[in-house]
């Protein structure tokens, strides 16, 4: 039997104690987001509990790998730290596939394969298309300008334009939910780009 709750709280306690101060979005704050959306669509989009405790542990695990790598493709410094844990806490071999592929799916460009990979691919990204747009993505801003401090909001706003007019939801809800609101918040972006 899966013992979640104990899990959960090791490695949320793991993430709070060494995930590296500068990190201000892939905090543990952004992690138990991404659990609670993940949960939240989930149950939007009918999958049963023992899929949606999957998901959640996905969740858990997608950004603990910025407690080894602080790099591009952290996402696989993810999938080993969960492939390490994991059976400890009573999760099959089958189970562990399901959660890597659902880890690798927010990679970005997200590319999910599965209705559970477009679950976690949503979650992860959800905040694009809430009125919290703007403050994590300067949340986002200050984690990136540690190791690119020449990197001004100027350029900032225009990386962010390009993200979402790249970025696509995979999920019903958050194509009728989301979408809408991250296309207002592209809007804004465009309109404060155009008056400077």
């Amino acid at each position: 039997m899966k013992n979640w709750d104990l899990l959960c709280h090791t490695v949320m306690n793991s993430l709070k104690e060494n995930l590296a101060p500068f990190l201000t979005y892939h905090d543990w704050r952004h992690t138990e987001h991404v659990i609670r959306m993940s949960e939240y669509i989930a149950h939007k989009e009918n999958i049963t509990d023992e899929e949606i405790l999957l998901i959640k542990t996905a969740a858990l695990f997608h950004d603990a790998g910025f407690i080894y790598s602080v790099s591009d493709g952290h996402e696989e410094a993810s999938i080993e730290l969960a492939k390490d844990k994991l059976p400890q806490f009573g999760y099959t071999k089958i189970d562990i596939e399901i959660i890597a592929g659902m880890i690798r799916a927010t990679s970005i460009p997200q590319e999910p394969k599965t209705k559970l990979e477009s679950i976690l691919a949503d979650a992860d990204l959800e905040y694009l298309g809430t009125d919290s747009f703007e403050r994590i993505g300067t949340n986002l801003y200050y984690e990136i300008k540690h190791t690119k401090p020449n990197l001004s909001i100027t350029e900032w706003n225009e990386i962010q334009i390009e993200f979402l007019q790249s970025h696509q939801y995979h999920t019903p809800y958050c194509i009728q939910y989301r979408n809408p609101i991250k296309q207002r918040n592209l809007k804004l972006l465009v309109e404060q780009r155009n008056e400077r």
